[in-house]
Order: structure tokens, then sequence, then C-alpha cells
């Protein structure tokens, strides 16, 4: 079944592909699998290689070479899904690289249905880096995920046996944001505050002094690059403005070259 499924996802120009089962995906804060899909037995987890895009200097362009791997990997999440559904008769459902997810006063917007991450190290996809991202190893952390959950009962690929990063520090000292300080833990508002800059923040703070000034200065504001930037936000989504941690490690560059 594997091996079918892998040359599938071959086909789709889909990267990597690993498998874990539900027993050995562990994430300290998203809800357990059994809340999302009962009877959820493995996790398809599937890898797309991160485009050269993110080098570019000019961040709308590093940001729209996302926009388009997010829209390649729903494409392919789509098809593989629906191709278990139709030639093994399975029960699926989807995890997207990143939104939608839940929004409430626990999570801050910050933790996801699954842990993509986690889902990625259970399937022998890599390893958690200095960074807190998976590294890949050929990708590095230039390595995207997206999943599917089904009820197929397909047993986890081995772990790997050596964690690629190199431990040399360039992403912890490179953060902008300096959201790398403590090892094991990126912090998450301080990371969101410098990458994604045109966000929920952003678009609160703006708000807040909009209803706070005077007339003239609101139109003053309305002008103002900084508002149509959060403009923009709220129709293509949130967009990510730093891709430091990930451009910086030298894991996997002449895969992605």
């Amino acid at each position: 079944m594997k091996e079918r499924i892998r040359r599938f996802a071959g086909r789709l120009e889909i990267d990597d592909v690993g498998f874990a089962a539900v027993s050995d995906y562990r994430s300290p804060l998203s809800p357990p699998l059994e809340s999302i899909f009962p009877g959820a037995r493995s996790i398809v987890v599937l890898v797309y290689k991160e485009l050269g895009s993110c080098d570019s200097p000019d961040l709308h362009i590093a940001m729209n070479g996302r926009m388009d791997l997010m829209e390649f990997s729903r494409s392919c999440n789509y098809k593989l899904a629906r191709h278990l559904e139709r030639s093994f008769g399975a029960r699926i459902m989807t995890v997207p690289a990143s939104y939608p997810m839940a929004q409430n006063e626990e999570t801050k917007g910050a933790v996801g249905q699954v842990s993509l991450r986690h889902a990625a190290v259970a399937a022998g996809l890599g390893a958690f880096g200095s960074n807190n991202l998976v590294v890949h190893p050929h990708l590095g952390c230039r390595a995207v995920f997206t999943a599917i959950l089904t009820d197929l009962e397909i047993p986890s690929d081995p772990p790997i046996v050596e964690n690629p990063c190199t431990a040399c520090g360039l992403c912890v000292q490179g953060c902008p944001g300096k959201a790398l300080e403590e090892p094991g833990r990126t912090d998450v508002m301080k990371c969101v505050k410098n990458a994604m800059p045109y966000g929920l923040n952003g678009a609160v703070r703006f708000w807040s002094k909009y209803g706070e000034v005077p007339a003239a200065e609101r139109k003053a504001m309305l002008r103002d690059p900084n508002f149509w930037r959060l403009y923009q936000a709220g129709h293509i989504g949130p967009q990510y403005f730093c891709f430091a941690c990930m451009n910086v490690c030298p894991v996997g560059r002449e895969a992605t070259a």
C-alpha cells in the first residue's frame, strides 16, 4: 500500500511522503486526533520544497512563492486524498499547510488542529532543529508539510537515525524577533510580531488607534502605506514577511538550489 501511495504522490511531483500510525503521533498542544477524526489510524504526511523565492530581498516576492506552494499543496492534498478514497475505500480528512485554523482565547490562533511538525517527525521525515522547524534530511528547513488523516492502518516509517540539524546556531543568532533564544521553544508572539506585521495584531493596533485620534489624523492613516498593506492582507490572508530562520540554515542547500 505504501508504495502505491508513494508512486501516486510521485506523479503529482510531491517531494517526499511519510507515514505515521496515530499511536506514534504526539503533539503537546494540538487537540487529540480522536476529537477531529474518530477512528483515524494513520497519518500520510506530504513534503513540498520551498521555492527559491524565499531568498528574495523583496519580501512580497518571497511570500508570493509561499502562496504558490500553498496552492499547489492544496491541490496535491486533495488529489491524493481522493485517490485514497477511490482506490482503497478509505475514510479521509485533509490537513492544510497553514490556515484556516482555530481562533480562540486559549491558543491565540497559534496552534493547529494537527501539528504537522510532530506528524512529520513521527513519519520519519526529519527531526526538530534549533529553530524548532522540522529539518528534512535532503531539503533542510525548506520543507513544507500537509497531511491526510485516514482510517487505513498503515505502520509508521522508521524515525531518522541522525538529526540533520548541525546546531550551528545561525537561525538563533539571525532571528530578527529574538524568538528562538530559549532552546526548544519559539516565542510565538515575538515571531508573529516580526514575521506577520499585517496580521491580526497589526490590524488591532491600527483600528484601536484609528478610533482614538481626530478626524484629520484618521484621513492621514488611511493614506498611509501601512493601511494599504493591511487592506491587501485582508484579501489574501496572513502574509509572512520573514524567512530568516529558513534562509540561513545550511542543511540541504544543495538540494534546494
